[in-house]
């Protein structure tokens, strides 16, 4: 099985789609990666719902990654004695530390931690926004506010903090401990909510000692401060639009989603862009026009992947979803105007040999119209470097490791085979030129182009390339 689009495609899973027979529809239809959101899934559902996405990658014979996405701390209010109120415009209301029932003038707030941070003139904004409160005085025992935009305000409601970075990581004793469940089932990404500081990334970069991706969630105002120093420590990230439309302008969500596709691409590191991308979907068989334009646009500035969130989890259409997204990720890819965006994005090469091998295969595969680009990759830095390039030809990944394979499931272009090491450079010549044969991107008589590092099985070397034609049967020769 292969793709004929180079952007890959996350699903998550939830009650309308862990049937197995559901997941490898979503496959076949296009998803990549599956997404296990540990807000809604116990251990044991994790557990089922890894072991039934194995049994669909070995029917299918086609890598598939996993991504667990950890809750991170959920701030959230208490409860009111009469279920819910009402706020009024320019109305003090207060926070504070007592566990009992709200009125229409307090709730009691469970984080000492906000306590601890907040400053006066801090924003508090409940229920995804909808209200906001202007701090006006602080003690230990209570936060004043005022009330700037009012409305109905109910029990539990979410607080999100624009203004205040809290003086806690982001880990709680919930994720380390669906962390280590999740690495001891072998998923290959966590994902890091409310990412603050790069701080943030070295504690659970400790814990998980590169036994997965790690991939930071991009969704508060104080991570695009430290932006550039977050995406360095991360092997992955992921823009996430929803929470982040929350704390910061709507209108500035756009450029941010740009900015950040850019980096990352410069970094070379893969980005994924999530929340609400087919909205429309969970209830309809169709998306709106202006989804279809938002998909687009992330695909052609060159997003690694595009996520799935409620569509395919709790929709009523959650194979119509991936389809859909396929489908408008084909089209823009075959635009005439694609390829001319993606070459206008390129940065240059970092000043190594890896980083000069692949931006050269790059040129000498679309200059010599070879049909593939072939990387040994061990760690899967050699796949990401060729994946940097956006090159217009296929490029397939191998790799002896089935972790790695599974792990580059998530970047742009890369299609990964599981194989053997090559044991000498024609071994590896021969074996190239066979995969990209039997995997249906190469025919007898074509060229490919082949990066490895030498010594073979040298993780993040690559110093060689190599043209070969495919024979006949399948065979290489230089």
């Amino acid at each position: 099985m292969k793709r004929s689009r180079r952007v890959k495609i996350l699903a998550t899973l939830g009650p309308a789609s862990n049937d197995i027979k559901v997941i490898e529809e979503l496959a076949r239809a296009g998803a990549d990666v599956f997404r296990i959101n540990m807000s809604h899934a116990s251990h044991e559902l994790m557990r089922e719902t890894v072991a039934k996405i194995r049994s669909v990658e070995r029917t299918l014979k086609y890598p598939i990654g996993i991504l667990i996405d950890l809750q991170g701390p959920k701030l959230r209010i208490g409860r009111f004695a009469e279920g819910s109120v009402m706020l009024a415009k320019d109305e003090t209301f207060t926070l504070d530390a007592s566990d009992t029932p709200g009125d229409k003038t307090r709730i009691y707030l469970p984080h000492p931690e906000i306590f601890s941070s907040i400053a006066v003139g801090d924003r508090l904004l409940l229920d995804d926004g909808k209200i906001e409160l202007r701090v006006t005085a602080i003690s230990p025992e209570a936060i004043n506010t005022t009330v700037v935009y009012g409305g109905k305000l109910s029990d539990r409601k979410g607080v999100s903090l624009p203004d205040t970075m809290l003086a806690v990581g982001v880990l709680t004793d919930k994720d380390r401990a669906d962390l280590q469940a999740a690495l001891e089932m072998e998923i290959d990404w966590v994902a890091l909510s409310f990412v603050q500081r790069p701080e943030d990334m070295i504690d659970v970069r400790k814990l998980v000692q590169g036994r997965a991706g790690v991939l930071a969630k991009i969704e508060k105002p104080q991570a695009i401060e430290r932006l550039e120093e977050i995406i360095r420590l991360s092997d992955a990230i992921m823009i996430a639009r929803g929470d982040l439309g929350v704390e910061m302008p709507l209108e500035t969500v756009p450029g941010l989603q740009k900015r950040m596709i850019r980096m990352c691409r410069r970094l070379g590191k893969p980005v994924v862009v999530a929340t609400q991308m087919l909205e429309s979907m969970i209830t309809a068989p169709v998306p709106t026009r202006a989804e279809v334009s938002d998909v687009s646009i992330a695909v052609f500035e060159g997003a690694d992947a595009v996520m799935l969130s409620a569509e395919s989890a709790s929709g009523a259409y959650p194979v119509e979803a991936v389809t859909t997204m396929n489908k408008i990720a084909e089209a823009v890819e075959q635009d005439a105007n694609y390829r001319g965006i993606i070459r206008a994005q390129a940065t240059e090469p970092e000043a190594t040999a890896a980083d000069a091998i692949s931006a050269a295969t790059r040129q000498v595969a679309e200059t010599l119209d070879l049909a593939a680009i072939v990387t040994y990759t061990s760690s899967g830095s050699t796949g990401i470097r060729a994946s940097r390039e956006r090159p217009s030809k296929p490029i397939i990944a191998l790799s002896p490791k089935i972790s790695t394979v599974r792990r580059l499931s998530i970047v742009w272009g890369l299609h990964c085979v599981q194989t053997e090491d090559a044991i000498s450079l024609e071994d590896m010549v021969g074996r190239a030129c066979s995969i990209a044969y039997v995997e249906g991107l190469a025919r007898p008589g074509d060229r490919v182009a082949i990066t490895a590092g030498v010594p073979l099985g040298t993780p993040g070397a690559t110093n060689m390339l190599r043209i070969a034609f495919v024979g006949q049967d399948g065979a290489g020769g230089s």
